[in-house]
């Protein structure tokens, strides 16, 4: 009996002190989860404040490339603005420099030639020239040679429409043949080429210039037929021309 009490307060102090490890183990162990909680949030921080700190000078490298690009640009703005500057003052000075020639060249014409060329221009307005044709007509208004040279190749004339104009003149006043036409602008003094343009382009019928001269010369006087288609062939037009022609005046 004694022996199970015994037993029985063995059994109670081994519970008893296995209550109290159990609780200073259970304490031991929630003080060091602390303490490792408290070791890894400290470790958290201080990774977060170095990655911050690394980050920083980053940043400031960036800005600092950004700062240096946005310097650059602006260089080289400035630098294409100069250029710009430069290339519109060199227009400037050329323009001026142009300007200032003009009135040069314009006061070396002397009255002579002022008035040739005046006088060239009134007869341009008035009927169609050559250019020999035009200086001629000036020496005959008593201008000298050079006068009335400077006054034809300043006229502004152009001498095709000049030949053009002249063989329309031409054919109002009277027929022609193609070749007629030709040599009596050549004998006005327009080159060949002038001459040939003026007959090419003026819109002849020339089969019908070759009528309207058969009937001129019938006007005049009597022909035969043969008689009027070799007239005819001797002012330059073709032998078919010239048989239309007679033919059309009813022969």
């Amino acid at each position: 009996m004694i022996r199970k009490k015994i037993f029985a307060l063995v059994l109670v102090a081994t519970l008893a002190l296995a209550g109290c490890t159990s609780a200073d183990t259970t304490s031991e162990t929630t003080t060091e989860q602390e303490s490792t909680t408290q070791r890894i949030t400290k470790k958290e921080t201080e990774t977060s404040t170095k990655e911050i700190e690394t980050t920083q000078p980053a940043t400031t490298t960036v800005s600092k490339e950004t700062a240096t690009e946005k310097e650059t640009t602006t260089e080289k703005e400035t630098t294409t603005k100069k250029k710009e500057v430069t290339t519109t003052q060199q227009v400037t000075t050329t323009q001026q420099e142009t300007t200032t020639q003009q009135p040069t060249t314009t006061s070396n014409i002397t009255m002579g030639q002022k008035n040739a060329l005046k006088k060239a221009e009134s007869y341009l307005g008035f009927t169609a020239f050559s250019y020999k044709g035009l200086i001629g007509q000036l020496e005959y208004e008593g201008f000298t040679y050079d006068e009335c040279v400077y006054a034809a190749d300043n006229c502004g004339a152009n001498w095709n429409a000049q030949a053009l104009e002249k063989a329309k003149d031409y054919l109002d006043f009277t027929a022609f043949s193609y070749t007629g036409l030709i040599e009596q602008l050549e004998y006005e003094e327009f080159t060949s080429e002038q001459a040939k343009y003026g007959a090419d382009n003026c819109g002849a019928d020339w089969y019908e210039q070759a009528a309207e001269k058969a009937k001129s010369y019938l006007d005049l006087m009597a022909f035969s037929k043969a008689e009027l288609i070799e007239q005819l062939e001797y002012e330059g037009f073709t032998h078919e021309q010239a048989v239309y022609g007679v033919e059309a005046n009813g022969y």
